[in-house]
């Protein structure tokens, strides 16, 4: 414990300094000690049980701000333009997802069908009518503020899942949304696509369609496929995907921020501030659109998470198949490791007490 605790001291160490010469107007000195700062916070956290969980979106912040201070490494590599790697990385993603499901979680819809219609249908109607409604109030740009929308109307992350687990809610539930919610999205996100963000970027709903397809459906088809048939058999495989899928995520947000920045450095606080009223908004829409209904607690809870997270990963991939990863592809960059850093507040808050 002495070893994180002297990691932390560190940390503070590093803080103190970039403070200091931000204070004196020396910003561009101050990012190798910010850097620095959020590292040493990564390692710190993982010597205390109840900060562990923060570790990899902490790490997260040090990439980002990393692409910040030195964009040009991650926009190209002899030749080669970085953002090239983002779809297939969540393909791999998707295929990982895939890997961790199988058909019975489909079946979840037979043996909880209100709860199922009522998490899906509250996913898909309000987070894309927040989105359009921040949207049109932002003054943001339209291709930036388009990007608020397609958060929005993307599917769930596996990341509710988890955080579902640690809130003590429905994880069967949670589980059987997710995975309705991303089947159907090669259908549904274009479709809202086109009828919320239409009038702030040009739409072509079929390309979108087979996007969504290519990077959602065959990956995890495929992932599906290994887990009936090959699953454990592979073991260094099962243990490798759930770290190159946190991997894959953080690279994906690193190369978008890298080609964003200039207008991150320019937005950057009120698109956080809009993705985080989004976020926040979709937990409490979607916790009491199931109390209207009469759902129990953990259901309730379930589904205010199933709302308020979404597949940022997707969404930047969207973006980038768009053409558009720079404008577009920064809201859903932001809304990834902001919605981990509410998700797991949330989760250990509910944690602590469990209601029927």
């Amino acid at each position: 414990m002495n070893v994180y605790k002297f990691v932390l001291g560190l940390g503070a160490v590093c803080l103190f300094i970039a403070l200091y010469l931000v204070s004196k107007d020396a910003l561009p000195q101050a990012g190798p000690y910010l850097i620095a700062f959020f590292i040493t916070l990564a390692v710190g956290f993982r010597g205390y049980e109840h900060l562990k969980g923060f570790s990899y979106t902490v790490i997260i912040f040090a990439s980002v701000t990393t692409a910040l201070y030195y964009p040009n490494y991650f926009i190209e590599v002899n030749g080669f333009n970085l953002s090239g790697l983002i779809t297939p990385l969540i393909q791999l993603i998707m295929f990982g997802m895939g890997t961790s499901m199988s058909l019975e979680d489909f079946v979840g819809v037979v043996k909880m069908p209100k709860g199922v219609f009522i998490g899906v249908v509250s996913h898909f109607a309000i987070m894309p009518m927040l989105g359009f409604t921040i949207a049109n109030f932002s003054g943001l740009d339209p291709e930036i503020a388009a990007g608020i929308i397609l958060i929005g109307c993307s599917p769930n992350g596996m990341a509710s899942n988890v955080i579902s687990y640690l809130a003590k809610a429905n994880l069967a539930l949670s589980i059987t949304i997710t995975a309705i919610s991303t089947t159907i999205s090669p259908f549904v996100t274009p479709l809202l696509m086109k009828l919320l963000a239409g009038a702030f970027v040009e739409i072509d709903v079929l390309h979108m369609m087979w996007d969504i397809i290519k990077m959602v459906i065959l990956p995890i088809g495929a992932g599906l496929l290994f887990n009936k048939f090959l699953s454990g058999k592979a073991k260094w495989l099962d243990e490798a995907m759930p770290l190159v899928s946190m991997f894959g995520i953080a690279f994906i947000i690193v190369v978008i921020t890298a080609a964003g920045r200039n207008s991150l450095l320019s937005i950057g606080p009120i698109l956080i501030g809009l993705v985080l009223i989004h976020n926040l908004c979709g937990y409490l829409l979607g916790y009491w659109s199931a109390r209207l209904f009469r759902m129990n607690e953990r259901d309730c809870r379930t589904i205010a998470i199933e709302v308020g997270m979404q597949n940022g990963g997707l969404a930047s991939g969207i973006a980038k198949e768009m053409g558009k990863m720079a404008t577009v592809g920064l809201a859903p960059a932001i809304f990834g490791p902001l919605m981990n850093i509410t998700g797991s507040m949330l989760a250990s808050w509910w944690h602590r007490s469990v209601r029927e």
